[in-house]
């Protein structure tokens, strides 16, 4: 999500922009695949919510909390222009500006890097993402930080594109990924592809899965079969159900995951938080045991009032290691007086890495075969790379669930597998 840089010597204590910056580039090796690998900490035992992550530093003494940035216009003045596009009025505003709180975060502790953010708002909207995004480029921006929104991230990535410009954006939505699109976000499909992984390789090979017929649902399917095939295991059997009735979906299901006549070692169920008791209460009530056949999930199950479900004991699912966040979270909340919203990292990451790549890559520090460099870069949340039709791969963790709480039993490694492995 061996497990990915320690953001917190690199961070906490900033010292020199090279010591901040170079931990960012792990194509380079030398200054990080040394010292700042080996003073990474280890994961913590139990999982917590970001909003109860207890910070990395202790509140700043001096003074009360520095308020909330909000608002378009400038972070830094340096030669090299950066376009961030978020939503700070309208929908997502107030994740917005918390993004935006996250750039600066990053801007400072990159200690002020050659770069100008040219902070613009894109109103929550498609028509607002478009205009945002060319009013940036209009003032020289590089490459554009965002959107937010799926919808949001195509209008920009139209205006950039026009403009010869590669956007990196925030949607979870692999469909707005492309060529010169690249999607920061917490994408569903790595995770099924390491939670099988870790599956097939604790020996489960026939498994089963409870998928719902929503948006989430279709995204990960496919890439469920994929994955499965690809470890030369079976899919014995796929369930779809309405959102919120798994009730007949499990009675059908029943015939491969309860009794004595169950074929599956394991059961994929990639739901919601808010949605997983009642697909875990009709299992339960179908005579599933978790002791014989393994439920597995994605980040989605990150959850802490998750981990008292009988019917996920023992379940796995796959999550950035939490470390990075945890500390990120500390001086967030130190600087601002708040607790970041789980994908302020994102915001982070991004001006991270344009501070990286602008210090060391000169004039090709945007260009396609910077971004999609195959060693990839470490940020908050571990090690992730962009691939070059757009969608980005992340090391993960895996975690267990038992005694009410979530045990990593896998680390996240700190170098991804060669592409297309």
């Amino acid at each position: 999500m061996a497990r990915p840089t320690s953001m917190r010597d690199r961070l906490v204590r900033v010292t020199a922009p090279t010591a901040a910056l170079c931990a960012v580039l792990l194509s380079l090796g030398g200054c990080l695949g040394t010292d700042i690998a080996r003073r990474a900490t280890a994961p913590q035992a139990e999982l917590t919510p970001p909003a109860a992550v207890p910070g990395a530093l202790p509140p700043a003494p001096a003074g009360p909390p520095m308020p909330a940035a909000g608002g378009t216009g400038r972070i830094g003045s340096g030669a090299v222009k950066v376009a961030l596009v978020l939503p700070l009025t309208g929908q997502g505003a107030t994740v917005g500006a918390a993004m935006r709180n996250a750039a600066q975060l990053a801007y400072d502790e990159a200690e002020q890097p050659d770069l100008t953010l040219l902070v613009e708002d894109d109103r929550g909207s498609p028509d607002g993402a478009r205009d945002a995004t060319q009013e940036a480029l209009r003032q020289g921006a590089e490459i554009v930080l965002g959107p937010l929104f799926a919808g949001n991230v195509q209008t920009a990535a139209a205006a950039a594109r026009a403009a010869g410009k590669p956007v990196v954006g925030f949607s979870t939505d692999v469909t707005v990924a492309s060529r010169g699109v690249y999607l920061l976000s917490f994408l569903p499909q790595p995770e099924v592809d390491r939670v099988v992984e870790d599956s097939v390789a604790g020996g489960k090979r026939s498994f089963a899965a409870l998928i719902p017929e929503t948006a989430y649902g279709n995204a990960v399917e496919a890439e469920f079969r994929e994955a499965v095939a690809r470890k030369g295991a079976r899919v014995a059997a796929v369930e779809r159900y309405p959102a919120g009735a798994p009730g007949p979906a499990v009675e059908r299901l029943t015939r491969v995951i309860a009794g004595p006549g169950a074929t599956a070692d394991a059961l994929f169920i990639p739901e919601t938080a808010d949605a997983l008791p009642g697909v875990a209460a009709a299992l339960t009530k179908a005579g599933f045991s978790p002791a014989r056949i393994r439920p597995i999930g994605t980040a989605l199950w990150n959850e802490p009032s998750l981990f008292a479900l009988p019917a996920l004991q023992g379940g796995r699912f796959a999550s950035p290691d939490r470390t990075g966040f945890s500390n990120f979270s500390g001086r967030y909340q130190a600087r601002f007086g708040a607790v970041p919203p789980r994908v302020a990292s994102l915001a982070y990451d991004a001006v991270m890495l344009a501070a990286a790549l602008s210090r060391r890559y000169g004039s090709q520090r945007f260009a396609e075969t910077t971004l999609t460099n195959g060693s990839g870069f470490a940020g908050i949340d571990g090690t992730f790379r962009f691939r070059p039709d757009g969608q980005s791969e992340r090391s993960l963790a895996v975690y267990e669930i038992r005694n009410n709480a979530a045990i990593p039993v896998s680390p996240a490694p700190r170098v991804l597998a060669k592409p297309g492995i």
